[in-house]
């Protein structure tokens, strides 16, 4: 098999033909593979049309900070706009990545559920291990809650408040909050605008 011919991730013929037209998947916890298909993924889409939006479909639990944020980071340093468009759960990790995508472009059915908290991890092993990752969590919850204080134009001591327990937002209450620009309620609601138009 020659080199172009072995496939990056999962061949599915579903989501390659959603891939088409610049739609990207992302159904399942953020893991470090998962993450690397859709980095890849964001930065094909990016190569063959700088100009022209991506969409990124969230159904998500959430899952790995690090594996989020190279999506999230991936994002940023591409030049096409990201429209993001939560479904079912945008929880924790998906939560961030959706109100990650350009103002403007955020977008939410009118069922889904988002959640925010703060970042949580396992801590075990040596004193110092468990030093060395208490710190690592609080400073991934500072980077986060900035990020999302920016997103979402609330201050940081109120992203702070608000992500210190599970948070659950049903769809207007996560447009209120800005998680999100608009709720999807019909194909109408995003119209031309999936098309990059």
């Amino acid at each position: 098999m020659a080199g172009d011919d072995v496939p990056a991730g999962p061949v599915d013929p579903i989501f390659n033909r959603l891939l088409k037209d610049r739609i990207i998947w992302m159904g399942e916890e953020v893991k470090d593979d998962m993450a690397n298909r859709i980095c890849a993924q964001l930065l094909m889409l990016a190569a063959e049309d700088p100009k022209k939006d991506i969409w990124l479909y969230i159904n998500s639990p959430g899952g790995s900070i690090t594996a989020g944020m190279a999506i999230y980071d991936t994002m940023q340093l591409i030049e096409p706009d990201v429209a993001t468009v939560g479904l079912g759960m945008c929880a924790s990790m998906g939560q961030f990545l959706l109100s990650s995508g350009t103002k403007g472009k955020r977008y939410l059915t009118s069922h889904a559920r988002v959640l925010m908290h703060q970042p949580s991890g396992g801590i075990g092993g040596t004193a110092t291990d468990v030093r060395i990752n208490a710190e690592l969590i609080m400073d991934m919850k500072k980077t986060m809650s900035e990020l999302t204080a920016e997103q979402t134009g609330h201050t940081l001591e109120e992203i702070y408040r608000d992500n210190e327990y599970d948070h659950w937002f049903t769809a207007q209450e996560a447009l209120d909050y800005g998680f999100v620009d608009k709720l999807v309620t019909t194909p109408d609601t995003i119209g031309n605008n999936q098309q990059g138009e």
